[in-house]
């Protein structure tokens, strides 16, 4: 944070500005998803922004890179916004998108619990890990991200429970319960 004119503490930004050839379309397209899975703030045509940390920077670095790498053209920029009401602006962008994001995967957790026991256990795998996905673009966390998280435990609370009623504990389940186990099993 960097204090600013107003006296407020002001957030320090990376920008990516950057062009990429029309065609062939492949890596235009493959450089607007991973800036899309990255959660950025689209502030004009070939200009964007994410809160500045040394995680951020990199992610914009490595597609920038990758942007070079398609024939086009590509800089960064740190900045900061000059007035509290821009930054509250962009900040409450992201936020928007999160908070959709953070609903869906709330709703989605709450009908899998009507769904059959294996239906619930591989809902319960996929919606964590979009949760955790999710998580990692969340910058400006909204009150839908601990809804979210919430009703993702509630399913994997009725998850243990049926599993329990069954007798199981097959692996497939340890590991939608369990994301630990789940990582372990993957190695």
């Amino acid at each position: 944070m960097v204090a600013v004119s107003d006296g407020r503490d002001a957030v320090a930004w990376v920008l990516l500005s950057y062009r990429v050839p029309r065609e062939p379309s492949t890596p235009r397209i493959a450089v607007w998803r991973r800036l899309r899975r990255l959660g950025v703030a689209q502030l004009g045509d070939g200009l964007v922004a994410l809160p500045e940390d040394a995680r951020t920077r990199e992610h914009l670095e490595w597609i920038a890179d990758e942007v070079e790498a398609a024939g086009g053209t590509a800089m960064l920029w740190r900045a900061q916004t000059l007035a509290a009401q821009d930054e509250r602006q962009v900040a409450r962008a992201m936020t928007a998108g999160r908070a959709d994001e953070f609903a869906r995967l709330a709703e989605q957790a709450r009908t899998a619990r009507s769904l059959p026991y294996t239906d619930q256990v591989r809902q319960l795998r996929r919606l964590r890990r979009e949760l955790r996905q999710a998580k990692r673009r969340d910058y400006f966390p909204p009150v839908e991200r601990d809804q979210a998280s919430t009703a993702v435990d509630e399913l994997a609370a009725a998850v243990r429970e049926a599993d329990a009623r069954l007798g199981g504990d097959t692996h497939e389940t340890a590991a939608a319960l369990d994301p630990a186990r789940a990582a372990e099993g993957r190695s």
